[in-house]
This record gives structure tokens, sequence and C-alpha cells, in this order.
């Protein structure tokens, strides 16, 4: 688990990068609710398609928006990781959870960031997310919250096909 989290500590560090440097990052294709996006920069070209959420319960809570991101390094030999930037902090040691029809796995938390801890599982999550219509997210806030964001997985096979494609 160690050397999965180094990596896992590096996609933070890209995706949040990416992220802040959202301005320089070009929104490729658009794929009905999931966007693909590509950032060049240092030499290195990143990758990912992102998707906000249909809606989020509890309604009110004071958050930054949500994303799932689906993310490609070529130069680190990362494909296709998953993860998602909930918009608040998560509550020390938890786990975030995620359901897709009769499917469910679990992320370990760090930060406001979520990532699948077992490289298999992931591919079951992707795979699960190609075949569903909507995933759900539940995590826990710092101050016990327990939320529920609903992401629409219409056009996630397109936006797949695209970033191994193109950035693969």
């Amino acid at each position: 688990m160690r050397g999965f989290f180094r990596i896992s500590a590096t996609a933070v560090f890209a995706i949040a990068s990416a992220a802040s440097a959202l301005a320089q990052t070009r929104l490729v294709d658009t794929f009905t609710d999931w966007y693909f996006y590509s950032h060049e920069g240092s030499g290195e070209r990143v990758c990912f398609a992102a998707s906000a959420p249909q809606s989020s319960e509890p309604a009110g809570i004071n958050r930054e928006p949500a994303y799932f991101y689906i993310s490609a390094w070529p130069k680190e030999g990362v494909r296709t990781e998953l993860s998602v930037k909930i918009g608040y902090q998560f509550k020390e040691g938890s786990e975030a959870k995620v359901t897709i029809g009769n499917e469910t796995f679990t992320m370990f938390t760090h930060e406001d960031r979520a990532f699948v801890n077992n490289p298999i599982e992931e591919l079951k999550l992707l795979e699960a997310m190609k075949r569903g219509s909507t995933m759900v997210v539940e995590g826990v806030t710092e101050q016990g919250t327990t939320t529920r964001d609903t992401f629409s997985l219409m056009g996630v096979m397109k936006a797949v096909q695209n970033l191994t494609s193109q950035c693969g």
C-alpha cells in the first residue's frame, strides 16, 4: 500500500495542479455529462475526464463544487486513475462509498479527495461505471455530516475511450 499511496499522492498533486491551472487546461470534447480535458506543461501531458454531480445532499451544506475524475499521466504510466474531489475535508480515517446499481466500492480519503486503494477494484469500478447510468458517492465531512452526490454516467464510456486513445 505504501507504493500505491505514493502514486496517489503524486496523483493528488497532479490533479490539484491541473485544476489550479484550469485556465490553461483545454476542453477537448464533451460526451453528454462527461468532459474530456488536456493540459500540457513542463514537458508533461495530463488528461482527464470529469463530471460534476447532478444532485447533492444534504442541500445547503457549505462546500466547494465536487467532481469525479478519470485521469491519465502517460509519462508516469497512469492510464485511468479514478478519484473524487468532494468539495470539503473528509473526516479523518473515513472512507467514501461509491454505489452503481447493486455494486458498492470503497475509496480511501485524503483531505478533500478519495481514491480506490486496490488497482483490481479500480478496474472493477471503471467497468461498473461504463455499464451503469448513475453513480452515488457518499462521504462524511470533518463535522460528521454524511453527504450523497449522484453523478450521471451518460457519456463516461466515450470519455474513457478518448482518454485512453488520445492520452494513453
